[in-house]
């Protein structure tokens, strides 16, 4: 853009010598020829073609300046606009998996219900998992998928088997696996939830009263949580 601006004086001074703005022609100072400047109201671009393309010239270069100015203040904001939706994509990524153990151990039963905290972690994006008390928060309103799998092992056939668990929203059950029996030796089972969860909201798995959960580094007790997308 300085290139062509520049080029454009270049024309225009040129014009300029060659017109009547110095009152001089080709043949310089010294030659005693003086061009007359055109009356008032006369039309330059009639007398001096030279001086009316620099005119429009000027115009034209005017013209680009300001549509180049306004095209790359739109850019601009696009990216500021857009950089701005990037982050907030950022801001509300939340994730979380995680397992009970990671070595051969069982967890229960209990004389009354029990928040499980799963002890290993595949994944806490966002940090919203609690390690220490085993509760996820929901960091946005939005569409979660939440996922539960427990699994039990009973030591023995014929012995008892109490695979159970309650996954919990704010206090409320939203999904309760439970499996009581004395023919299997073990079992498991799952729910995959999709639920609307708003800001602050509590996700907490419940090991009821005389249940327990055996696991080891195959990871079959595990509690998952995904921001589908946000709604706030």
């Amino acid at each position: 853009m300085k290139a062509i601006a520049f080029l454009a004086l270049l024309v225009c001074y040129a014009s300029s010598v060659h017109s009547n703005n110095g009152n001089y022609s080709w043949e310089g100072p010294d030659s005693g020829y003086r061009v007359q400047p055109p009356s008032p109201g006369e039309n330059v671009c009639l007398t001096d073609t030279a001086s009316c393309g620099c005119c429009l010239m000027q115009q034209t270069m005017h013209r680009m300046e300001e549509f180049f100015n306004m095209s790359l203040g739109e850019l601009q904001h696009s990216l500021s606009e857009t950089r701005s939706v990037l982050n907030n994509m950022r801001a509300s990524r939340s994730a979380f998996s995680v397992a009970l153990t990671d070595r051969r151990w069982c967890l229960g039963p209990f004389l009354s219900d029990q928040v499980i905290i799963y002890r290993h972690v595949f994944l806490n994006l966002g940090g919203n998992y609690n390690i220490f008390n085993g509760i996820f928060v929901a960091p946005r309103s939005g569409v979660y998928s939440l996922s539960l799998t427990v699994y039990s092992d009973s030591g023995s056939a014929g012995s008892h088997l109490a695979a159970c668990a309650t996954m919990m929203v704010n206090d409320q059950p939203v999904a309760i696996l439970r499996d009581l029996n004395s023919q299997d030796q073990e079992d498991s089972s799952t729910s995959v939830q999709a639920l609307m969860l708003s800001a602050g909201d509590t996700v907490y798995v419940v090991l009821p009263k005389g249940c327990f959960l055996c696991d080891n580094g195959n990871h079959y007790n595990t509690f998952t949580g995904v921001l589908l997308y946000s709604t706030d």
